[in-house]
């Protein structure tokens, strides 16, 4: 596994819908192992493949104590309720801003076996995963942000 570099705000990447994935090989596997090692490196707490310079429709997350998620071709089945509060980005260094997005989400995906799940989250794991999908189809937190960005401590930010 190795740490990745980390694509900023203004690098195209970022603004590009990904592809699908379409078979788990040994470089996706790879690929995944470096976005959570990248992820833990930068005390995040979700990475899309886009932020490391990858166009393919994948996330990892983990918001808490190293209970993985691999998110493969994720499709937002239904939101609801709604949470604002602070949000940042392994993509947008030293920033955060408050953001309201769904307090629920049900998501379908395929898993790191190219398995399908279904999860149901709620509070911050909702947050994040709303977050890495946008990342998905070429948005960033920063356009949902109500108010001003507000400069944050490397390694508070939160993803």
């Amino acid at each position: 596994m190795a740490i990745r570099q980390i694509r900023v705000i203004g690098d195209e990447i970022l603004t590009k819908p990904c592809k699908p994935v379409k078979e788990m090989n040994d470089r996706t596997r790879e690929l995944i192992g470096d976005m959570f090692e990248t992820m833990y490196a930068s005390n995040g707490c979700g990475l899309a493949a886009p932020q490391v310079g990858i166009r393919k429709r994948l996330v990892v997350i983990d918001v808490d104590d190293e209970n993985q998620y691999v998110l493969i071709n994720p499709e937002i089945l239904e939101t609801s309720g709604s949470q604002t509060g602070p949000e940042g980005c392994l993509s947008v260094p030293g920033k955060q801003g408050q953001v309201t997005r769904a307090d629920h989400v049900k998501v379908r995906a395929l898993n790191e076996d190219m398995e399908e799940q279904v999860i149901e989250a709620e509070g911050l794991l909702a947050r994040c995963i709303l977050h890495e999908c946008d990342h998905l189809d070429g948005k960033l937190y920063v356009d949902l942000v109500e108010g001003a960005l507000a400069d944050v401590e490397m390694g508070e930010t939160e993803e």
